[in-house]
């Protein structure tokens, strides 16, 4: 499962006219990058649920057709939350484990590794930890139980990547009805005794992309060893300079003198004469101009 039913608050206001999981980062859209990353784990069955925008999330997925898969979109008309998003899939698992991942994170983090060792551990639930300093907030035993889930970081404790792996039981355990944070969720299940385990990744990238620098890191990430990605169909004047890092996408139009740079500039966007761009993200055909 995806979780791609916010608002992209964080993100605005490049969410304002377009979810989250359709902003592009690389030139794709973010959810295109999870659905090839779930794939290389052999997963051929997800659901996404979908709020804002949703009509664009349910047309750009088609049913999973583009990505050769499954892909079902479960539209919440209110938002349920991440603990009522995940409770609303019911109906769509079989008996075996599934996995959730927040649709606002790229990684490359070992699911296969995680979800054999949540097999052979039989825990009700498996939260996939990093060390990550901004949002180490879960203190583990000595066994990888989850003793705690605080809501501000610490020392001695552990990042949540957004990555859980779920026994179809745990759905009964969720509030039947309305909003409710699956975190919530869990912290009852830790006092109640049931076993929510870690596994803990190293050496993984991993990037939360939910707010605009961040967003912006996650671009820069994405050239990987190059300096510079080029949509098709650009048109490019001699004089123009693109220096630093840019991502500039498809039919991006940029005039004599231009001077780009640090900057992500979405497809079919024209930079006028003479116009400099510097840290920057500008959304799909707009038109900009020195004043």
């Amino acid at each position: 499962m995806i979780l791609a039913a916010g608002l992209g608050t964080r993100l605005r206001p490049l969410t304002l006219e377009r979810p989250k999981p359709l902003v592009p980062v690389g030139n794709r859209p973010v959810i295109d990058i999870l659905v090839q990353y779930l794939k290389q784990h052999d997963i051929d069955d997800i659901i996404v649920n979908a709020h804002h925008h949703h009509q664009q999330v349910t047309g750009h997925l088609d049913k999973g057709r583009p990505f050769g898969i499954n892909i079902e979109v479960r539209v919440e008309p209110e938002i349920l939350g991440t603990g009522g998003g995940i409770k609303n899939t019911r109906g769509f698992w079989g008996t075996d484990p599934f996995i959730v991942i927040n649709g606002d994170i790229l990684t490359d983090i070992d699911l296969t590794q995680a979800y054999a060792e949540h097999c052979r551990n039989g825990n009700m639930v498996t939260l996939i930890l990093h060390e990550y300093r901004a949002f180490n907030q879960i203190r583990i035993d000595d066994r990888s139980n989850i003793i705690d889930i605080g809501s501000k970081p610490g020392p001695g404790r552990l990042a949540f990547t957004g990555i859980h792996i779920i026994q179809p039981e745990l759905l009964d355990l969720i509030p039947r009805k309305g909003s409710s944070n699956i975190i919530d969720c869990y912290r009852n299940l830790i006092r109640s005794g049931y076993p929510i385990r870690a596994h803990l990744s190293q050496g993984h990238y991993w990037r939360d992309m939910g707010t605009l620098s961040s967003y912006a890191l996650a671009n820069k990430e994405a050239l990987k060893d190059d300096t510079f990605l080029f949509g098709s169909g650009c048109q490019i004047h001699d004089s123009a300079r693109v220096k630093d890092w840019a991502v500039i996408g498809e039919n991006v139009r940029l005039e004599e003198d231009v001077e780009i740079k640090r900057s992500v500039l979405w497809k079919g966007v024209t930079v006028r004469k003479g116009t400099s761009v510097v840290d920057c993200i500008v959304t799909s055909s707009k038109k900009i101009a020195n004043i």
